[in-house]
């Protein structure tokens, strides 16, 4: 153990106490749950960020788009508004976050919500004059006041839950244990030389109870289109290795995507920020930098989509719009089960009931 986390041991001690505390009061009934007569599925994780939410969460609507009328209910995680919004064409990430942001723009017909309070949340979506017969919750798992019908618990292979530890130590929100209010665990960004006898020790390590399904998903990039162009592409397997890229990123764990462009590009430079940031000129002018620093042609900055909502609708769009930049798309897709998932999914969104007995 680092010197480090020695010292913030006892912190992660009496945070996971109170943490304990809270989800036994809500177990034993004294903290209501509020439920709802709609299907709710939440989509979170034990731990702060780099999980990979956002691509299962777009599974999903993929995958129920065509079965029910679905919304999307998130907390719009630094979003400069306050309560209940619905997205639209005209907004941006000051008024609902990245995350949401990139859902509407990916699927415009979609509704989007944003509110801190998932259950006021719920109660504004069900008074719209259509509302939804299906929400997907964006990182509720902790938000105990609403009680979800399913529960998709999200684990990254590189750190999975565990052998982490709770806040401030480690990255967890809450003990391990929560583990146990999960219907299906997803240990994402599988890498692809995972063997299945990698999958079978994990799962053993995981010990899934009676109720939950375990599912291993993998990261599917796509072709990198331009920031301003969509149909301006860089063909992977044809093209990419002509070009030196400068890749800059605001996400959780950056490194999968490293390791996928470093397979096809000559050479690649990574600068990472914060988790969600806020990019700033001087960024945008380090990053100009980064790229001026390659002799030659054939050069070109990276980024991806959900970093790419944080650089509309404001100042430095104009700027930005004079690089050479694209985007890399991601998508998920599931080792092995991708069939048992989808079926299981749908199986959910066609019954008034989820046919296991919780907790058992």
């Amino acid at each position: 153990m680092s010197l480090k986390k020695i010292i913030l041991f006892p912190f992660s001690i009496l945070y996971g106490l109170i943490t304990a505390c809270r989800n036994l009061l809500y177990d034993w009934n004294i903290l209501k749950s509020t439920s709802f007569d709609v299907h709710t599925i939440c989509v979170g994780n034990l731990a702060v960020g780099g999980t990979g939410k956002t691509p299962h969460v777009e599974y999903l609507v993929r995958l129920l788009n065509e079965e029910c009328k679905i919304a999307i209910l998130s907390r719009g995680y630094k979003r400069k508004t306050n309560g209940f919004l619905i997205a639209d064409a005209k907004s941006t990430v000051n008024d609902i976050g990245d995350e949401p942001l990139q859902y509407i723009t990916k699927n415009p017909e979609l509704t989007v919500a944003v509110d801190a309070k998932r259950v006021n949340g719920i109660k504004k979506l069900l008074a719209l004059p259509t509302p939804p017969k299906l929400v997907i919750l964006d990182d509720a798992f902790q938000h105990r006041s609403l009680k979800c019908e399913l529960n998709i618990v999200i684990s990254e292979f590189s750190n999975l839950y565990l052998y982490d530890s709770i806040m401030p130590a480690g990255m967890l929100r809450e003990s391990k244990k929560g583990i146990e209010r999960a219907d299906i665990i997803i240990v994402s960004k599988t890498p692809e030389n995972t063997t299945a006898i990698d999958i079978r020790n994990i799962t053993k390590d995981i010990k899934p109870l009676a109720h939950q399904s375990l599912f291993f998903s993998w990261i599917k990039y796509g072709e990198l289109y331009g920031f301003q162009n969509k149909k301006e592409a860089i063909s992977t397997l044809d093209d990419l290795f002509r070009y030196r890229i400068v890749l800059f990123t605001g996400i959780g764990n950056p490194e999968p995507i490293v390791t996928y462009l470093k397979e096809y590009s000559s050479e690649v430079v990574s600068i990472k920020y914060p988790d969600h940031h806020n990019f700033t000129l001087q960024n945008i002018a380090e990053i100009r930098d980064t790229l001026d620093a390659f002799e030659g042609g054939n050069k070109i900055i990276v980024t991806t989509e959900k970093d790419a909502m944080r650089l509309k609708g404001n100042d430095l769009e104009d700027i930005v719009n004079t690089l050479p930049l694209y985007i890399l798309p991601i998508e998920i897709d599931f080792k092995d089960k991708t069939e048992e998932f989808n079926q299981t999914i749908i199986n959910y969104a066609r019954t008034n009931k989820f046919y296991h007995q919780k907790y058992s």
